[in-house]
């Protein structure tokens, strides 16, 4: 190993971890905003549709590093409001920088989920639907068995597209100082004053992460579609 990576091979490895927790928390709180967004554009009710639109307008709308931004210090503001409120004098109170992050994430995440979720339910031929019902499928049966896995199927490749851009999106979380990968590689370079080296490593890092996540959506897409005989 190089002189000038030496000692800091380990911390960009826990950097990659802590970037695929941040990834895999967003992405999990994510496609729960996402259904729900999905829901609600998909209401009857005209005022909780426009809502789940406006959800995902604004979240597909703003940059992802001040959706980031806004949640950090719009909920250290309103933490340390509160506690002072409680109690007098009580002080400063940050927002934990991996949990803005992962909020964050989720958000942005999900107003793009919320499209993609929203579009596959809509592709489901109704034909299929009316073939559940003319067979006696109850509506807990119908869905398990005739919608949902279609609607996995058609949703999967958006969705996907979405994960690999939300484990490149975790490195904006550095501004508000998380050490995952990117913060720690602007840490080793303020150190080594070897910016072009760390940055390199962390650029291949993130390529690696990319690649080997890519693998995992086409894999579970050709599982999906098994039996139409092609694979995506």
């Amino acid at each position: 190993m190089t002189n000038w990576l030496s000692g800091w091979a380990v911390e960009l490895f826990h950097g990659a971890l802590i970037t695929m927790e941040v990834a895999v928390l967003a992405l999990i709180i994510g496609l729960m905003w996402g259904f729900l967004g999905a829901i609600a554009q998909l209401s009857k009710s005209g005022w909780i549709a426009s809502l789940g639109r406006g959800f995902s307008l604004v979240m597909r709308g703003t940059p992802e590093l001040l959706v980031i931004l806004i949640i950090y210090f719009g909920g250290t503001i309103a933490l340390t409001n509160a506690a002072n409120l409680v109690i007098a004098e009580y002080g400063f109170v940050e927002v934990p920088p991996l949990h803005a992050g992962v909020f964050a994430l989720s958000l942005v995440f999900g107003g793009y989920a919320a499209e993609v979720i929203r579009g596959a339910w809509q592709s489901v031929p109704v034909g299929l639907i009316e073939a559940g019902q003319a067979l006696g499928l109850s509506r807990s049966a119908l869905f398990i068995k005739v919608r949902l896995p279609l609607l996995l199927r058609y949703a999967l490749p958006g969705l996907g597209n979405s994960w690999i851009s939300l484990i490149k999106d975790t490195s904006l979380v550095s501004v508000v100082g998380l050490h995952e990968l990117m913060g720690l590689a602007q840490m080793a370079t303020s150190v080594t004053r070897e910016p072009f080296k760390f940055y390199f490593v962390a650029a291949m890092i993130y390529l690696s992460l990319t690649m080997l996540n890519a693998r995992g959506v086409s894999w579970l897409a050709s599982r999906l579609t098994r039996g139409e005989g092609r694979t995506v």
